[in-house]
């Protein structure tokens, strides 16, 4: 009786660590896609588009293109076409629908996370 009570917490303890969110990245390389932001506390929308090359987003009355660099399947570099700044993007999990993120300037270890929806 001691036995199973002790044996059952390491048994479920065992089972949730081996949990793997889902991760069909292929899926979400390219396409067009939306997503909410905050700016000073106010939620805005945008939406990208991307294919093999470029990602080109439009948000906040802007329209901002970069290079995209696949490093995996599940992770890419976004390379500001004027600016050259670099932002790296690690899909972490995904849905039917959508994309849950991270991402940081390369060489910063400040992450941030967001989610994309994928509209076509």
């Amino acid at each position: 009786m001691i036995r199973s009570i002790l044996l059952a917490p390491l048994i479920c303890l065992i089972f949730s660590s081996c949990y793997q969110p889902e991760r069909n990245c292929t899926d979400f390389k390219t396409g067009t896609f939306s997503f909410d932001y905050e700016i000073n506390g106010e939620t805005k929308s945008g939406t990208f588009t991307r294919d093999d090359r470029y990602s080109i987003d439009y948000y906040d009355n802007k329209i901002d293109s970069a290079t995209v660099k696949w490093v995996n399947d599940c992770e890419f570099i976004l390379q500001d076409v004027k600016t050259k700044n670099s932002i790296q993007m690690k899909i972490l999990s995904t849905t039917e629908k959508s994309y849950t993120f991270e991402y940081n300037k390369v060489g910063a270890s400040k992450k941030a996370r967001g989610t994309a929806f994928k509209t076509d």
